[in-house]
C-alpha cells in the first residue's frame, strides 16, 4: 500500500499560477461591474475580456525590480493588452482588494476538497464499524482494562467525531467566503457598495460588511483553528491504533505492504510510521493555528506583518490536512483487525469486567453502595491473588462463586446471568442508529 500524498488539485490551488488566474478574474470582474454602471465603456470592456492575460514568468521579472507583486501583476497585464483601454485595470481598487478576495476563493475551495475528504473517511470508517459492529474487545480507561465494549462501537465514535469535523470545515467555508472591494481603507469612496457587492456575488461570495483595506483576520484565524481541530482528530485516532499494534495489544495493525521493511536494524519489525507521521503533521497545524491567531491584531487599518506568514501557513496547512484525511482513509480501508487477539486481550482480566454488573446486583438485594463495593473488590482483589499465586481458580467468577458473603445474596445462576459478554453489548445497535450507521 502506497499512501497517497496531497492530490494535485490541492497543490494546483495554491500555486502562483493559479492565485494570478484568481486575481485577473476579480479585475475583469470589478471591470465588467464598472462598464454595468456606466462608469467605464462598454467597448473597453470588451477590449479588457478579450486580450487581458499574464505571464508568470514575467510578472516575477518585473516584481523584481518594482517588489510589489500586484504593481508588477497589473503591469504585466498591461503590456499584452497594449491598449487605452487598460487604464480601467484595478481602477479605485488596493493591492488587498484584490488580495484578500482571491485569498477568500482560495480558501472556500480549499474547504471544499476538504469537505469532500471527510465524507469519504467516514465512509470507509462506516464501512469498517458495520463489520465489527459485534466484535468484542476490552474498554481501557488510564490505558487498564475496564468494561467491554465492541471494536464496531470504538469505530461508531470516530465515525460521530468525523461527523463533528465535517460540521467544522462547513461552518469554517461559510466563516471565510467573503470578500471586500472597499477601497483604501475601507470607506468604498472611489467603488460604490453596489460594485463590491456584484464582483464578490459573481465569484460565490459576500461582501463584508464593513473591513478596513483588509478582511479582518479573525475570519481566517476560525478558519485555521477549524482544520487545526480536524488534525487533532486525526492525531487522537491514529494514536489509539498506535496503541492496539503494540506488540502486547495487538488488537489492530496498520497495513505492511509486501516488500516493504520496517527497521533498517531489526527485520522483524512492523512499525505503525503512518499513523505516527499523521500524529506529528497534526502538531504542524496547530503551531500554524498559533501563527493564524496573531495575524488578527494588526495596525490600525492594515499592516503587512499578516502577509508573509499567511502565504506560508494556509496552503501549507490546507496540503497537510488534506494529505492526512486522505492517507488515514487509506489506513481505515485496509486496517488489519485481529478480533481472536481483542477476545485474547479481553480473557487477560479474568472475568474482572463483571464487577460493577455484581456490585449493582448486590446493591438491587438491599446493600448499601458502600457494602456492595467492598464485598466485590475483596473478592476482586483474591482474584489477582490467586493468579499470580498460580491457582486454577484465578477467574472472577469461580472467586464469586465460592465465597461465602457473596452467596448470601446471590447464587450461581444469579451470577452467571449477570455476567455475560451479552449483557454488555445489548446497547451497540442503538448507539448504531443514533449515529446514523
Amino acid at each position: 500500500m502506497i499512501p497517497r500524498y496531497s492530490r494535485p488539485a490541492m497543490r494546483d490551488l495554491w500555486s502562483e499560477q493559479r492565485k494570478l488566474e484568481i486575481w485577473l478574474q476579480i479585475e475583469l470582474l470589478a471591470v465588467e461591474a464598472l462598464a454595468n454602471a456606466g462608469l467605464v465603456p462598454r467597448k473597453d470592456f470588451e477590449v479588457l475580456k478579450s486580450r487581458a492575460s499574464f505571464d508568470l514568468e514575467r510578472c516575477k521579472e518585473l516584481e523584481r525590480t518594482l517588489n510589489h507583486d500586484v504593481i508588477a501583476f497589473t503591469t504585466c497585464v498591461a503590456e499584452r493588452v497594449n491598449d487605452p483601454a487598460s487604464r480601467w485595470l484595478h481602477f479605485g481598487l488596493t493591492s488587498s482588494d484584490i488580495l484578500d478576495t482571491a485569498f477568500a476563493v482560495q480558501l472556500v475551495q480549499a474547504a471544499d476538497l476538504l469537505i469532500s475528504d471527510v465524507k469519504e473517511l467516514r465512509t470507509a470508517i462506516a464501512k469498517r464499524a458495520r463489520e465489527h459492529r459485534d466484535t468484542p474487545c476490552i474498554g481501557r480507561s488510564h490505558g487498564i482494562h475496564a468494561e467491554p465494549i465492541s471494536f464496531g462501537l470504538k469505530l461508531a465514535l470516530m465515525y460521530d467525531e468525523f461527523g463533528r469535523a465535517l460540521q467544522r470545515l462547513q461552518n469554517a467555508r461559510k466563516t471565510v467566503a467573503v470578500g471586500k472591494i472597499s477601497g483604501a481603507v475601507g470607506t468604498n469612496a472611489h467603488l460604490a457598495p453596489a460594485i463590491e457587492a456584484q464582483v464578490c456575488r459573481k465569484l460565490g461570495l459576500r461582501a463584508a460588511p464593513v473591513s478596513s483595506q483588509i478582511v479582518q483576520r479573525d475570519v481566517h484565524a476560525e478558519f485555521m483553528l477549524a482544520l487545526a481541530l480536524v488534525a487533532a482528530s486525526v492525531e487522537k485516532w491514529a494514536t489509539e491504533f498506535r496503541h492496539l499494534q503494540r506488540t502486547e495489544v495487538l488488537e489492530t495493525e496498520e497495513f505492511f505492504a509486501k516488500g516493504q521493511k520496517g527497521s533498517s536494524a531489526m527485520p522483524h519489525k512492523r512499525n505503525p510510521i503512518t499513523f505516527e507521521r499523521l500524529t506529528g503533521l497534526a502538531r504542524v497545524i496547530r503551531g500554524h493555528a498559533i501563527t493564524a491567531l496573531e495575524n488578527v491584531t494588526l495596525w490600525h487599518e492594515r499592516d503587512i506583518s499578516h502577509s508573509s506568514a499567511e502565504r506560508i501557513v494556509f496552503p501549507d496547512a490546507c496540503a497537510l490536512l488534506d494529505y492526512m484525511l486522505v492517507t488515514l482513509t487509506n489506513l481505515m480501508q485496509n486496517l488489519l483487525v485481529y478480533p481472536e487477539n481483542m477476545r485474547r486481550n479481553l480473557d487477560l482480566s479474568l472475568g474482572l469486567w463483571h464487577s460493577q454488573a455484581v456490585m449493582l446486583a448486590l446493591i438491587r438485594k438491599g446493600l448499601t453502595r458502600e457494602q456492595a463495593y467492598e464485598i466485590v473488590q475483596r473478592v476482586a482483589m483474591q482474584t489477582w491473588e490467586a493468579k499470580h499465586a498460580g491457582r486454577t481458580d484465578a477467574d472472577f467468577l469461580s472467586q464469586l462463586k465460592q465465597d461465602e458473603e457473596v452467596a448470601r445474596y446471590l447464587d450461581s445462576n444469579e451470577i452467571d446471568r449477570i455476567c455475560s459478554l451479552k449483557f454488555h453489548l445489548r446497547h451497540v445497535k442503538t448507539r448504531f442508529r443514533k449515529v446514523g450507521l
